[in-house]
């Protein structure tokens, strides 16, 4: 029997979550999905983290949904705004970014996991796809529509439409893949990634995040309106670092201090 394992650690501002279920390559039953819900809401909960990792353990990401909860119904369906997503926490609009550290396939739902974070480290194992293709099992947690937002709608098509495989170097080259790291080290680029961002003033950067994904719902002249309510919001930090600025910190190049 496979057993039930997100592991979670706190390192630095970090939250790193892993799905360590590599008997099934990182599939994702209703339990895991209550699991990797939780622990995203609680470093959306948590003042002392800013940046969340989420990767599979022994070189799976993770292969979308365990098909025998599915076929034995112990999958959960929500419909939108009645509940979490199948997968967990694909639903959720955290205020933090979150790093997905590929290794191996991130397939079906495991894309739909992978595209829901804000950064995808790849390493020279990874696979993305549509794999679910070939059942007949559906997206339904995001996938086609944050896999459009990222790649544009001709590449989404292509692969939702055939279900291949894209590998890491092509994800790298589509904008599917932030950063590629060597084999077995995708979690520990991501780690690395993630001390830098958490080292930048953080209200600033979430609020122009935020911003950012809430403009595809909004028109151009809403979206600017939107974009200044956030920068308003911001504005204290900003005037801090502007000061700092003019008081020497971080010229020619050197890094200020947040």
């Amino acid at each position: 029997m496979p057993t039930m394992a997100v592991r979670v650690t706190d390192d630095s501002g970090v939250r790193t979550v892993v799905l360590d279920r590599p008997e099934v390559r990182g599939a994702v039953d209703g339990e895991h999905a209550t699991l990797l819900r939780e622990a995203f809401e609680d470093l959306e909960a948590r003042d002392d983290l800013s940046v969340g990792i989420l990767t599979g353990s022994e070189g799976h990401f993770c292969a979308g949904a365990d098909l025998k909860a599915v076929s034995s119904g112990r999958m959960p369906v929500f419909n939108p705004g009645e509940g979490p997503g199948p997968m967990g926490p694909t639903r959720l609009r955290l205020s933090k970014p979150v790093i997905a550290a590929v290794e191996g396939n991130a397939v079906a739902g495991g894309l739909e996991l992978a595209v829901w974070c804000d950064l995808r480290v790849a390493s020279e194992t990874a696979v993305f796809g549509v794999y679910c293709r070939r059942w007949g099992v559906p997206l339904i947690d995001g996938g086609t529509i944050r896999l459009a937002r990222i790649v544009g709608q001709g590449r989404a098509m292509d692969m939702v439409v055939t279900g291949r495989g894209v590998d890491a170097q092509e994800a790298l080259q589509m904008g599917l893949a932030n950063k590629l790291a060597p084999a077995g080290e995708a979690l520990k680029t991501a780690q690395e990634w993630a001390a830098q961002i958490v080292a930048l003033p953080q209200l600033c950067l979430r609020h122009d995040r935020l911003s950012l994904l809430e403009q595809w719902s909004l028109d151009e002249d809403a979206a600017i309106a939107n974009e200044w309510r956030h920068g308003v919001a911001s504005l204290s930090e900003g005037l801090d670092g502007a000061a700092r600025f003019v008081g020497g910190e971080g010229r020619g190049g050197a890094p200020a201090t947040s």
